[in-house]
């Protein structure tokens, strides 16, 4: 990285700005610590709550309704889950949603007058956290990605990254980070890896954090052939075609249409038409307005017209792989760095088990709020200040090499968007959600093969190229790790499948650490009884 442009001091840095990132935040400044909050985006806008509603793991202190919800996790998650974390979560979300409500949140009432605390609009809910983090005196860093962490023999201390305001590069010196920058998908169309890539999970594996739950990755969500948008609830809504115009789903089941339909080359259509008036139609762009975009824009009246779709790769989003946690408050392998949201492996809470919607977005409140208690804790009993430490960036890979800020050398024959469609072939339908073990061993080396090529040192003219290099070896990154640890669990378990192992093994009731990535190595944790 160049000379830094931009040197700031805090408590506690927080890499984020979606949910996680706001809590973490507010939580910090709660205890007393100086926060700062760098976001990629805008917060109150960032992530996938903004843009939609988000359901919430909301239930009453009822003992039969929290231990009926607690059991149906254990088990669909493939018993890999802790039932204490499934408890915790549900008391942190019963008292952050009461205050949410004292913050100014309108929540609807039933006739009796009781709040119906089990939904959030995200815009509204995050324009609302945006308010209460600035008002509990966090800095708040908007348009800032990070790109790497700093560090010494004490652990993490901070974080480099590059402004996209104007070009400059920045540098936060905290003695704890928070990390919740979200998961890794592989949403992309075109040139660009939407917002979700990774780049938090890779930072912390480059000071040698482990992960875990890496196999559990294997969702895909539809979304317009022609965009990216993943948010498929209101396809609930829909009669699926086929190119024919013959009705697929006629028995009302869409399970695995689109997914059968990418292996057999074949386009799926859908339309609205079960929102056969005004009122629904009106309803429904209300509630998830970013669903409707990319049709609007296309001039698509999906209510009386059929539109193409497609299944995209969401990842760690939509999965429960991430940072491995280390205790109860969120930390980590590495002194001083917490992980948060879907940064975080959530296996604790939903074991191999999808955390979208619901579980996500309570996740998200509850990891925020106690990474946020630990880490202002953890960094104002340090004796040393962080902007005294003496502290070095631990980026390795896709970074620009030290003290070059314009091309120079050999440039690699290969572009950024032959690289992207590379990775993103590997992630496919065929190799990724119908796994087996050849095709999944392939894939790994082919992936461990471009690694060298993504993983360079690169040294760009513009700021994009270095936030795409940076993008690109995160997703590689994440690739590798999710089919080494598929391929440490020869069965069949919660969202992982190997078509050699159609049963699941009493055996393999653990989980898989693993951490590197020149060479990535494993080993099995044990899940607490």
């Amino acid at each position: 990285m160049s000379d830094i442009d931009h040197r700031l001091t805090a408590d506690v840095l927080v890499l984020g700005g979606g949910p996680a990132a706001a809590w973490a935040a507010w939580s910090a400044a709660s205890q007393g610590a100086s926060v700062v909050l760098a976001d990629k985006g805008y917060l109150g806008t960032s992530g996938a709550t903004a843009p939609g509603g988000t359901n919430l793991l909301y239930l009453p202190p009822d003992r039969k309704l929290r231990d009926a919800a607690v059991e149906q996790r254990f088990v669909g998650g493939g018993f890999l889950s802790e039932k204490s974390w499934t408890y915790r979560v549900l008391d942190q979300v019963y008292i952050n949603l009461e205050r949410i409500e004292q913050w100014g949140y309108p929540f609807v009432r039933d006739e009796e007058g009781v709040p119906k605390r089990g939904h959030l609009q995200g815009l509204e809910y995050m324009n609302l956290m945006r308010k209460v983090v600035l008002k509990a005196g966090v800095r708040v860093l908007d348009q800032h990605p990070a790109l790497e962490l700093l560090v010494d023999e004490h652990g993490v201390g901070g974080a480099r990254g590059i402004s996209r305001l104007d070009g400059k590069d920045w540098e936060v010196r905290a003695n704890a980070v928070i990390v919740a920058t979200g998961g890794c998908a592989f949403l992309s169309k075109g040139l660009g890896c939407n917002v979700l890539t990774g780049d938090g999970l890779l930072m912390a594996a480059e000071l040698g954090a482990e992960l875990s739950g890496m196999e559990f990755s294997r969702a895909y969500a539809p979304s317009a052939a022609f965009g990216t948008v993943t948010r498929g609830r209101l396809l609930g809504w829909a009669t699926y075609y086929d190119e024919a115009g013959n009705i697929l789903n006629a028995d009302g089941v869409r399970r695995n249409i689109l997914q059968q339909a990418a292996i057999e080359g074949r386009q799926v259509y859908a339309m609205l038409n079960k929102a056969d008036t005004p009122e629904k139609q009106a309803i429904l762009r209300k509630s998830h307005a970013i669903f409707f975009l990319p049709y609007d824009r296309a001039g698509i009246d999906v209510f009386t017209q059929k539109f193409p779709l497609t299944l995209r790769c969401e990842g760690t989003v939509r999965g429960t792989g991430g940072i491995r946690l280390e205790g109860e408050d969120c930390s980590t392998s590495i002194a001083g760095l917490y992980a948060a949201g879907d940064a975080a492996s959530r296996e604790r809470l939903m074991g191999g088990m999808s955390g979208g919607g619901a579980f996500n977005a309570s996740w998200a409140i509850c990891s925020g709020t106690w990474s946020g208690e630990a880490a202002a804790a953890y960094a104002r009993s340090q004796p040393l200040p962080a902007h005294l430490r003496q502290l070095k960036p631990a980026g390795r890979y896709g970074l620009q090499p030290a003290g070059l800020a314009t091309a120079a050398g050999e440039a690699s024959k290969t572009t950024d968007a032959e690289l992207q469609q590379a990775i993103q072939s590997e992630v496919s339908i065929a190799i990724n959600y119908f796994r087996s073990e050849p095709a999944v061993e392939a894939s790994l080396q082919r992936l461990h093969a471009l690694w060298p090529i993504v993983g360079r040192p690169r040294v760009s003219d513009t700021l994009q190229q270095r936030l795409r290099a940076r993008e690109l070896a995160a997703m590689a990154a994440t690739a590798r790790w999710m089919y080494t640890a598929s391929l440490q669990r020869r069965e069949t378990r919660a969202m992982h499948t190997l078509a050699e192992y159609p049963e699941q093994d009493p055996g393999q009731r653990h989980r898989i650490a693993l951490w590197g990535l020149e060479t990535i190595s494993t080993r099995y944790d044990a899940v607490p009884l």
